[in-house]
């Protein structure tokens, strides 16, 4: 794994923030790490899964799932959302996998499930959540765009910018300082509720959308953030990091097995 150099000097305070990024799942677990406010698993999405993401986009469009759901019940309820077991078989299990990862990363019960066909730019304005972490991935069109911490003047977020447009406002100084995920990455963004985070959470965007083009995006959110109170063992530990995602699902599993959920790269998730 290797992180994402610094490109300069923190223009906003004394926080010192950093990307972690790579092609082994395992540095997911990196954004337990106090400077890390992202991490990036960088992957290619199989054939399957980007034919089957085509599929669903040609049927349904206007595609638009938003709820809170076990991770058992996750296959179930996007099959019977998209109403195309067959021609979505693909896009369902990579889902559901996602969805079991984040819920065991972070030790939940429950999950905020997004899965959204886009027509529009979303989230145009660079911003931060106010949420402790978000996962976000892409199966079509263009990606999250983000800023490094330490290319960031926060004090043009929101109101500070008065009204220019990012690239004006003087939120960053040059347009390379925009970084950009790609289809099939798994990014973790950490955000204003992280305990320790306040003031640290990454900044990013929506893309641009061309007329007539779509985006298919999902994110999967804390149904709640009572593992982040102040009182909770683990969340005043920043939930340091349970046990690294390679101990879990060891190079032994990559091989494959009988059961369990399927990504990119045959890592089970059980």
């Amino acid at each position: 794994m290797t992180a994402a150099p610094a490109l300069g000097n923190d223009l906003t305070n004394i926080k010192q923030r950093q990307a972690a990024i790579d092609e082994k799942l395992d540095v997911l677990a990196d954004i337990y790490d106090d400077d890390v406010n992202i991490a990036v698993w960088q992957r290619l999405l199989p054939n399957s899964v980007l034919e089957a993401t085509s599929k669903v986009l040609l049927e349904k469009p206007d595609l638009q799932i938003s709820l809170a759901l076990d991770p058992a019940d996750t296959r179930e309820v996007l099959v019977n959302a998209l109403g195309m077991q067959a021609e979505s078989a693909a896009l369902v299990t990579d889902v559901a996998g996602l969805v079991d990862m984040f819920c065991y990363l972070f030790d939940l019960k429950n999950v905020g499930l997004r899965l959204t066909a886009l027509g529009h730019t979303m989230c145009p304005r660079f911003h931060v959540d106010k949420v402790p972490c978000r996962l976000a991935t892409t199966y079509f069109g263009n990606a999250t765009e983000w800023l490094p911490h330490d290319r960031v003047d926060r004090s043009k977020l929101g109101p500070g910018s008065r009204g220019k447009p990012d690239a004006q406002s003087g939120l960053f100084s040059r347009s390379d300082d925009i970084q950009q995920l790609d289809i099939g990455d798994v990014a973790l963004l950490k955000g204003e509720s992280w305990i320790g985070n306040e003031e640290a959470g990454l900044v990013h965007r929506s893309p641009g959308l061309q007329p007539g083009t779509l985006r298919l995006l999902l994110t999967l959110d804390f149904a709640h953030t009572s593992n982040f109170s102040s009182d909770n063992t683990k969340s005043s530990k920043h939930m340091s990091r349970i046990v690294p995602i390679s101990e879990i699902w060891g190079e032994s599993e990559r091989e494959g097995s009988s059961s369990g959920h399927t990504l990119q790269g045959g890592v089970k998730f059980h």
